[in-house]
């Protein structure tokens, strides 16, 4: 398993279709959750959008997981920007 960091810059409707597609947004990530695969995930405060960092076996699954998240497909998320990421702290625990 690899971490990705994920950046969802939102639209300019982001804020109010956030609201809606908000509970479809967290049911998709509760699936990696519950294997353990997100490290952390939330909404910027400053309302441009959220930071994810999850675990995938390759960028490719990480695009896929993006591609089919409701935030991307009902266009909360006008961009999205996937970077490999090293974890030094916390320390990450295997």
């Amino acid at each position: 398993m690899m971490k990705f960091v994920i950046i969802g810059h939102d639209g300019p409707d982001g804020e109010a279709r956030r609201k809606v597609h908000r509970a479809a947004h967290l049911r998709n990530l509760e699936q990696l959750d519950k294997q353990r695969r997100v490290i952390l995930a939330g909404p910027l405060t400053d309302k441009t959008g959220s930071l994810l960092v999850l675990e995938f076996d390759s960028r490719e699954d990480a695009e896929e997981f993006t591609r089919q998240d409701p935030y991307t497909i009902h266009g909360v998320f006008e961009r999205v920007d996937i970077h490999p990421f090293t974890q030094v702290f916390p320390t990450p625990h295997e």
